[in-house]
């Protein structure tokens, strides 16, 4: 089976008119790598014209502070990579004069690229031989060549990858590793695949042992962590309100987001004023506190889900220092808050 030229000869038929696919410029190939490490395509392009938009050298980017680096990446989640990108995007302006690594090795000496990132930007932009596995490569590989060994374990890895390295066209690796992807964002997808016109099915063995459902294994995962927050938004009467900045390792890290108490279960309002951390906003002069939705959102991450409650706590003056309330848009958020901004009617 020519599996490196069948491929590459349906990716030059089939591949998406994507922004970053008209350059081989390291600095938009890394952009667009990064962008979309957990992103779906159709909801990383916008993300990537706004950043080029703003940001069209890594000078720019590595002159930009933290906050206008995460306000930008805002609704795109996992922001630990925005955090990385900001980092390597000052490493390579100033400790590299802006010149790129020029090839895989060097390549995983920026933050926030691993053997993927490495191994797509190398190839796309160097023409270096190297091969990327991620979960489309996983999943065409798995069916077609019928291997049932769980992708995210250490074995299933190293399978993958030294299969990966076996197939690749060395002679043509940027086409055959974006083509690779690109198959198995297109074709032979996680749901319905499109097997009946697929340049392999003649070979597939998972397509002719009826097992494209069963492939690629993946070991089972962690189980699913239930957290209840409460955010307190105080609204003054010189319509201030409080946002503290996250710090830690935690979900969020440098977002701001309201003065959040997080409970056991879900609070009520007697309950939540006994809370230790309510304590920090009590005022003076008791005042009411409105809920604002009585049923919880719930904001799903990867490890957890997040039930949160908005309570609404006006009063005359704060607390603590605070901000205008017409200008918290300014502020890079999670997700969750935008939405509650942009639906409470202030």
């Amino acid at each position: 089976m020519q599996f490196s030229k069948n491929l590459i000869i349906w990716y030059l038929g089939n591949k998406r008119d994507l922004p970053w696919r008209s350059s081989q410029e390291p600095y938009r190939i890394w952009l667009s790598e990064i962008i979309l490490q957990q992103t779906r395509v159709a909801q990383g392009i916008p993300y990537y014209l706004k950043f080029i938009n703003v940001f069209p050298t890594v000078f720019d980017l590595a002159n930009a502070s933290e906050e206008e680096v995460l306000k930008l990446w805002q609704g795109l989640g996992y922001y630990s990579r925005a955090r990385n990108l900001h980092i390597a995007a000052k490493f390579v302006a100033k400790e590299l004069d802006g010149k790129f690594p020029n090839s895989y090795k060097n390549l995983l000496q920026l933050k926030g690229v691993g053997d993927y990132t490495a191994s797509a930007i190398a190839s796309i932009c160097y023409d270096e031989p190297v091969a990327v596995v991620d979960g489309n490569v996983y999943r065409v590989l798995s069916r077609v060549f019928g291997i049932d060994t769980p992708v995210n374990s250490t074995e299933g890895r190293k399978i993958f990858k030294v299969l990966a390295e076996k197939l690749l066209d060395r002679e043509n690796p940027s086409e055959y590793n974006q083509g690779l992807m690109e198959f198995g964002a297109l074709h032979c997808t996680p749901q319905r695949p499109l097997c009946g016109s697929c340049p392999f099915s003649e070979n597939c063995i998972a397509f002719n042992q009826n097992r494209v459902n069963e492939l690629p294994v993946k070991l089972k995962k962690k189980k699913i962590q239930k957290r209840h927050f409460n955010y307190l938004v105080f609204i003054s009467e010189g319509q201030k309100t409080i946002l503290k900045q996250r710090r830690g390792k935690g979900i969020w890290e440098g977002l701001y987001e309201f003065p959040l108490i997080e409970t056991n279960s879900e609070a009520s309002a007697e309950n939540l004023v006994r809370e230790e951390d309510f304590q920090k906003y009590a005022l003076a002069t008791p005042q009411k506190i409105d809920l604002f939705n009585e049923k919880p959102i719930v904001h799903k991450l990867s490890h957890q889900h997040i039930h949160t409650r908005f309570w609404i706590y006006k009063c005359e003056q704060l607390p603590q220092k605070g901000v205008f309330w017409k200008e918290i848009n300014k502020f890079p958020v999670p997700v969750l808050i935008e939405k509650f901004i942009d639906t409470f009617d202030f």
